[in-house]
């Protein structure tokens, strides 16, 4: 997730607010031109790394270095230069959960492209559009701060950034048609979609979700499923539970795991599947005379005698141990082992064995193991 904060003023300020609602267990990994940010003397505690460019050190061998440093959170000072915008867009596709920048961008369609350009001109892609789905795809959230002619510093509008799915439009209805006429409307059809798909598609949609109007905030428009649930993947438990109320009181959405109560204040608990305790695998006529033959078999009865004609006879053969006639014999079993030893000398009452493995060395020199 990448959050931008739009800078008129107080960009410093702002940031400085929002590391304080970072969980103390993320990592903060700073990358700046110039230090202005300061965060390692206002949050002693914190696991916080900064670096800056250098004559001999360039950002991205920064950057470089700071993706294999375990860090949670990337924070770019400001994007004020091309190759920033580039240090940008790596740190929010690989490096971290979340990364936090500023711009001076007016405008959010303004945002996206002077990011575009500012890949475009660093060499990174040679294709606006995917230069720009690129962009698109790693900025969620736009935070706008404004300054007005009497002073007053405010957020002037939250918006989100929704990137638009491509969806696969063509029909093969052609095949169908049987005049040459048909054939033709229908590979027009499929044409028209293609052109319009490569030379006017829209990459993004934008909304905002709050806007500052007659000196109050208001909530305008409600956060998008997708954003909504990396947001409470990356929650401890409390603060789910008060975002989904915050969810279901100002926009009506309840979450799965949110608990439902009727008028009374009591709890709905859901209805859960009922469990088959006993599965048949057979039908239950054969079952039944299964059962009835192993009780004869069991009281010595042959269930295979005094059977009506018609019904189809079980043999069922119940063996123990100690029924069984053939009984082996120890003396019967070959040793596996027998082929290891030769035969030194043989006697009528036993056969000594030696192993040729255990023979005496012809060498003189002892070996001690």
């Amino acid at each position: 997730m990448l959050l931008q904060v739009s800078k008129v003023v107080g960009k410093t300020t702002m940031l400085m607010a929002m590391i304080e609602n970072i969980y103390e267990t993320m990592n903060l990994r700073i990358t700046e031109t110039a230090f202005e940010l300061h965060l390692r003397k206002i949050y002693p505690t914190r696991n916080i790394l900064s670096m800056r460019e250098t004559e001999t050190i360039a950002g991205q061998e920064c950057l470089d270095v700071q993706k294999k440093t375990d860090g949670s959170v990337n924070i770019i000072g400001e994007v004020a230069t091309d190759p920033v915008a580039s240090w940008m867009i790596q740190s929010a596709q690989v490096a971290s959960k979340f990364t936090l920048f500023t711009h001076h961008a007016k405008t959010f369609p303004n945002l996206i492209t002077a990011l575009r350009n500012s890949m475009l001109r660093a060499g990174t892609f040679t294709d606006e559009r995917t230069a720009e789905e690129q962009v698109v795809q790693v900025l969620n959230f736009d935070i706008h701060l404004i300054k007005d002619f009497r002073g007053r510093r405010y957020i002037e509008r939250i918006t989100e950034c929704i990137p638009v799915e491509e969806k696969n439009e063509y029909t093969f209805d052609h095949r169908k048609e049987k005049s040459l006429e048909g054939k033709f409307d229908k590979f027009f059809d499929n044409a028209t979609i293609f052109f319009s798909k490569t030379t006017n598609r829209e990459l993004y949609h934008y909304r905002n979700i709050l806007e500052f109007v007659d000196d109050s905030y208001v909530l305008v428009n409600p956060i998008s499923e997708n954003n909504i649930r990396e947001m409470r993947d990356n929650m401890e438990e409390s603060d789910a539970v008060a975002f989904d109320k915050f969810l279901e009181r100002n926009w009506g959405i309840k979450s799965r795991a949110m608990k439902v109560y009727d008028e009374d204040g009591n709890e709905i608990v859901p209805e859960t599947p009922k469990m088959i305790k006993n599965m048949e695998a057979v039908p239950d006529h054969i079952a039944k005379d299964i059962g009835k033959d192993l009780s004869k078999k069991i009281n010595g009865e042959n269930p295979n005698h005094n059977r009506e004609k018609g019904n189809p006879t079980r043999k069922i053969k119940v063996t123990r141990n100690e029924d069984s006639k053939d009984k082996i014999k120890f003396d019967d079993i070959e040793d596996p082992f027998d082929n290891l030893f030769l035969d030194d000398e043989k006697d009528n009452k036993k056969t000594k064995r030696r192993n040729s493995l255990l023979e005496e060395s012809d060498d003189d020199n002892d070996i001690d193991i």
